[in-house]
């Protein structure tokens, strides 16, 4: 990817290492020891990298961003160790080490996912950005993250194993459980950089659509992909009956449903902002990633 990724994820990397550094000398150090090993477990920083790019976009310098790209990693993060729970997805392996639940315990794992998400709201509640700007932000994450994000996604998600989804039940389920994270990293950005309405739609609009590109290629790395190159088990979602892209149209159509969904995505913020070229460039990198 691009240097400017690198100084994007870098900038993220060196904020989200300050979270909770210390703990270990309070008494719940092993509920933070917890929440520190997933979110310092690696990762690409897709979600942090989005709201900076989408703060230089509009202008500002995207180190005043900082705050909502370490919260909307925070969020992600609790979504990660949740899923990997028994009672949800069962994985044993995130990022090439042993999932939070096999670590630290199954209680322990639950609440360092439910204190991510609320130190994911206390990291933008308690910056220094303009009450205004604080309060936009949190709402954006807020959707992300309730009954119409990753919460509801995920319960239709787990009612969905098993079954026969229609093309439009899975977008549903998908678009809340992967896009709606995304989509709120683009806005936040674009809200701190102080853009104009008509950007902050592009700026949703580019997040919705890198990210059911985002899931199909996942489902496409799920089937064909190693362990070693995605970090994490492959082959689950056929194990476990989960409907997806592939198995509804086939690596081809993905293929080639990605490539349109990725072309409508840089039109949008092509159209929007002056300088979107790190913006384009990293939607192509994204559809053709390898984990």
């Amino acid at each position: 990817m691009p240097s400017t990724y690198e100084t994007f994820r870098t900038m993220a990397e060196a904020e989200i290492e300050k979270i909770l550094a210390g703990g270990e000398r309070m008494p719940q150090h092993r509920l933070i020891e917890a929440m520190r090993y997933s979110l310092l477990a690696g990762g690409k920083r897709i979600r942090p990298v989005l709201v900076l790019a989408f703060c230089e976009a509009t202008g500002k310098h995207p180190e005043t961003a900082l705050p909502a790209a370490v919260a909307i990693e925070m969020l992600h993060t609790y979504t990660l160790i949740h899923d990997d729970l028994p009672c949800m997805d069962n994985d044993e392996l995130r990022r090439g080490k042993p999932t939070n639940h096999i670590v630290f315990g199954e209680f322990t794992a639950m609440l360092a996912g439910d204190a991510l998400q609320a130190e994911a709201f206390g990291t933008i509640l308690r910056s220094g950005l303009p009450t205004a700007v604080r309060a936009e932000c949190a709402e954006a994450l807020a959707n992300a993250a309730g009954i119409d994000g990753v919460c509801g996604g995920q319960q239709l998600d787990m009612e969905g194993n098993g079954k026969a989804l229609s093309e439009q039940e899975l977008t549903e389920i998908q678009s809340r459980k992967t896009g709606s994270l995304l989509a709120a990293a683009c806005l936040m950005g674009a809200i701190v950089g102080g853009a104009t309405e008509k950007q902050k739609e592009a700026a949703l609009i580019y997040g919705v659509a890198i990210g059911v590109a985002f899931q199909i290629r996942d489902d496409i790395l799920d089937e064909i992909s190693t362990a070693e190159e995605l970090g994490k088990p492959i082959g689950s979602d056929r194990r476990t009956e989960k409907p997806t892209f592939m198995s509804l149209h086939g690596r081809e159509e993905c293929e080639k449903r990605i490539g349109i969904i990725t072309e409508y995505a840089k039109k949008t913020v092509s159209e929007a902002f002056p300088e979107p070229s790190f913006l384009m460039n990293f939607a192509d990198e994204l559809s053709i990633r390898r984990s």
